[in-house]
């Protein structure tokens, strides 16, 4: 189900079908490192994380982790969306992309419009973001779409950046 599209993108709904991008966007490197390995190496894997990840959310929240393809030619770059986890008190914006697609723009481009359609479609007043301390491309493209720094939190035993959208 297509829920957003920009000028380049479409970000929809994520798929069993998905699962082959999906194993390997969890297996890059900047994935593994900035996110975490997600212990995910067969399509099976990939189908059971989009089943238990992104398709339980979409039925619990009405949102969650969007595939973002490219207009031109269809093509799967990468995720893109909104997650609401046990561990922060609001929902929080989530982006990764396929090495190959990255520093082309695309990151700014859905994490804005996700960013806008959780404050308007969602009516969320507050939107989080997390990154790793050493993430400064997250970090950046987070303030490029008007996030705001708020400083330094402890999640699952990792010290992470947050960074907070209001309404």
């Amino acid at each position: 189900m297509k829920v957003l599209e920009t000028d380049r993108l479409i970000l929809r709904w994520l798929t069993p079908d998905d699962a082959a991008f999906i194993l390997e966007l969890l297996n890059e490197p900047s994935w593994i490192r900035y996110i975490g390995d997600k212990g995910v190496r067969t399509l099976e894997d990939a189908k059971n994380y989009i089943v238990t990840g992104p398709m339980k959310m979409y039925s619990q929240a009405g949102f969650g982790l969007f595939m973002v393809e490219r207009k031109e030619g269809n093509t799967p770059i990468g995720m893109c969306g909104l997650i609401k986890r046990d561990t922060l008190d609001n929902v929080d914006i989530g982006f990764a992309f396929l090495s190959r697609y990255q520093t082309q723009g695309y990151g700014f481009e859905s994490a804005s419009a996700v960013l806008k359609y959780g404050h308007n479609q969602h009516d969320l007043e507050r939107i989080l973001a997390i990154t790793t301390l050493d993430n400064h491309s997250s970090s950046a493209l987070l303030e490029k779409i008007g996030m705001n720094y708020e400083g330094t939190i402890i999640l699952d035993g990792e010290d992470l950046k947050l960074f907070a959208s209001e309404k």
